[in-house]
């Protein structure tokens, strides 16, 4: 779980500085923030609410407000519909002087003498549901007014260093009442109060700050639908909401401390529809702008939802079979982003589907959406920032890859952001594979991390477009001399192969396998004397060599006691077997026969050694009926499907390609994925590891 309360923050890579505050007064007497001396404006004109609104001036006053707060077409960003007729009946109003007395006195009188009738009814008017018309709307008086509102909260404005914590239920309920559907003046007043209610009474600050950050989700169904007023749309109710955080926050810096937590308990539920997550992650990415401080936090808690949703699908992708499973991914529904906002998520035109594959497509369709907000983020600091945005940027992704993606076993989307961002340009991608290497090599790391970087180097190399053959043959070359040396190592005391005992070496060795499949004709000699893989594959297969030292190491691993070829995934083998022979580089063919004829035994379970906190990445699966032990084939950087969020990822791949010669179509993406060349055989052999 990513604490959201961390003290090292990720640099913001584009923050917005945040402006100075001016002098503020006492609490007891706040300074007005709405402004009375500006000129009208023209007739017709649009006008955007914005923060300006919202600045202290010492020269308002509060009389001035009430004024200027009433209801106009003039200052109404949204449009009013001119038929519509606004809570309005000045000439039965209690003035804002009484009005303010009214209200000191009530809360005097709650306070020290315990007397709450004016109390109440104060609380009442804030209480009452402005959906609802007549008598029975309210018990004991009739409904509030838009004046009346109005009056009474700037009332509490002025006595608000008087709402201590015998006050919370009035404090409560005007936090609680409708406010984002009312008009532009309101909306002001409102978000003042709050401003100096967190301010001054700092117990209610968790209070402001989670009614805030729980609209900033999909907007429930008649919110921004007031009798009298004009429709609000959900976009504007979310500037609102992030209006009134950044007002709060400015005149509370100290605030983001108690509002990482709150973010992260609001986020939507696994039950809620994709809509509610894709808006709220929206939300949360456009808080950055206002509160650069809490970037490593959000993004932090943003890629820790989505790895989960991401995992849920992998597990719940197992109950169907490989082609349901891809139907799947091809149906899911791509949400527009002009339906974000709705409350209703759509998916349920799919009448046939079983409640699992509705459950799946939806889950689909939030990881989707999600991944593809942070893309578009992310795609302006990579694509127009300085070299320092984009180190910047990498360093924020892999500070989240590293402590939530990599220990995670089943992730097989959220990591495409650094497979693509780390491809724009050679120093960002020597970054990210110095990273993976630094884990490989490093042995106080725990078994599984080790396993995971190298499957993440061995997919990230084999995959990428972007990489440069010399960057491939450096990696490469990198593996095999760690793999001959972990031979060495490992070999002295190796009575068979051992999954248990000698993880690190596997992985390292199905690593090279991998890479060698999809990338062996950046490994040929032609290629390091500058033939490019075209001119490559015009070559006859006797035409085409190695460097002397990959065929020695590779020849002297597989051939060891270690014997990784048992070990390694079938599919893998059963490929580079196929390419070695074809060029009659290695034949290995004998081996994999002697191989079906071994059975390992008295294997305990690679769980028993793994940190609890990860997922088995190097897990041990029964290879069909042969019962030996193997790696899984898990390859993070295999083709990426989401319908919406691929679009970025277009031109990053490396595509299989067969191999002149030997297939007949070129451009099947099969890759190592062939079929299990081994089949059942009589064990004849038995190793005991213990």
């Amino acid at each position: 779980m990513v604490s959201l309360a961390t003290t090292s923050r990720t640099p913001a890579l584009k923050a917005t500085p945040a402006l100075p505050l001016s002098k503020m007064r006492t609490a007891s007497s706040p300074v007005p923030i709405l402004k009375t001396s500006k000129p009208a404006p023209a007739v017709g004109s649009k006008r955007k609410m914005s923060d300006a609104d919202l600045t202290l001036s010492p020269s308002s006053s509060q009389e001035d407000d009430v004024e200027d707060t009433q209801p106009t077409k003039k200052k109404a960003r949204v449009q009013f519909d001119r038929e519509v007729k606004m809570h309005e009946d000045t000439s039965s109003e209690t003035s804002l002087a009484v009005v303010r007395e009214e209200v000191r006195g009530a809360i005097h009188r709650h306070v020290a003498m315990s007397e709450s009738e004016g109390y109440d009814r104060i609380k009442g008017i804030f209480t009452a549901d402005p959906k609802e018309q007549g008598d029975d709307a309210l018990l004991a008086y009739d409904m509030p007014t838009h004046t009346c509102l109005k009056n009474h909260l700037l009332g509490l404005l002025s006595h608000v260093a008087s709402l201590d914590r015998s006050c919370s239920g009035l404090v409560n309920a005007i936090i609680s009442s409708e406010w984002v559907g009312r008009d532009e003046s309101y909306v002001k007043l409102y978000i003042r109060f709050l401003g100096n209610l967190a301010a001054a009474q700092n117990s209610y600050l968790g209070s402001v700050l989670k009614m805030l950050v729980s609209n900033m989700t999909i907007v429930p169904r008649g919110v921004g639908r007031l009798p009298g007023y004009a429709v609000v749309s959900a976009s504007e109710i979310h500037t609102r909401v992030h209006m009134a955080l950044r007002h709060v926050l400015r005149l509370i810096p100290a605030g983001s401390g108690a509002l990482s937590p709150i973010l992260s308990a609001q986020f939507p539920s696994d039950a809620d529809p994709a809509s509610a997550n894709i808006t709220y992650t929206r939300n949360l990415i456009q808080m950055i702008a206002y509160a650069p401080e809490l970037q490593s936090d959000i993004f932090g808690l943003i890629t820790e939802k989505l790895v989960k949703i991401d995992v849920q699908i992998q597990v719940d992708m197992e109950d169907f079979e490989d082609e349901v499973g891809d139907d799947l991914l091809h149906e899911a529904n791509e949400e527009d982003d002009e339906d974000d906002d709705v409350s209703v998520a759509s998916g349920d035109s799919e009448e046939d589907d079983t409640k699992a594959a509705k459950k799946i497509k939806e889950n689909i369709s939030k990881v989707d959406g999600m991944i593809d907000l942070l893309f578009e983020y992310f795609s302006v600091p990579f694509a127009n920032g300085s070299l320092t945005d984009k180190e910047n940027a990498l360093d924020l992704l892999l500070s989240n890859f590293k402590s939530i993606i990599l220990p995670t076993y089943r992730s097989r989307h959220s990591q495409f952001l650094l497979f693509h961002f780390s491809q724009m340009s050679p120093a960002l991608v020597d970054r990210f594979a110095a990273t993976f290497i630094q884990h490989i090599f490093n042995k106080l790391q725990s078994a599984i991390i080790r396993q995971s970087s190298a499957a993440y180097l061995a997919s990230f190399v084999a995959r990428g477009a972007h990489i440069a053959p010399e960057v491939v043959r450096d990696v490469f070359d990198l593996l095999l001399t760690h793999l001959d040396s972990l031979r060495v190592d490992y070999e002295k005391t190796c009575r068979g192969p051992d999954l248990r005992r000698y993880g690190p070496f596997y992985s390292t060795a199905q690593a090279i396998l991998y890479i060698f499949c999809f990338r062996w004709r950046e490994l040929t000699t032609a290629a390091a004397e500058g033939d490019t893989p075209d001119q490559v594959d015009e070559l006859e297969p006797n035409q085409i060599a190695f460097p002397p030292n990959v065929k020695e190491f590779l020849h002297k691993c597989i051939y060891s006691r270690l014997n990784p070829l048992k070990v390694c995934s079938p599919a893998i083998v059963a490929e580079f077997a196929r390419i070695t022979h074809h060029f009659q580089f290695l034949y290995v063919y004998p081996l994999l026969e002697t191989n079906k004829r071994i059975r390992i035994t008295a294997f305990r379970s690679i769980s028993t050694l793994a940190d609890p906190r990860f997922s088995h990445v190097g897990r041990e699966i029964h290879a069909g009926d042969n019962g030996g032990y193997q790696l899984d084939a898990y390859f993070p950087f295999d083709p990426y499907q989401l319908p919406r969020s691929r679009r970025w990822l277009e031109g990053d791949y490396v595509e299989w390609r067969g191999i002149p010669g030997l297939d007949d179509a070129d451009d099947s993406d099969s890759g190592a994925e062939g079929s299990d060349d081994e089949s059942d055989g009589e064990d004849v052999t038995e190793t005991d590891e213990e």
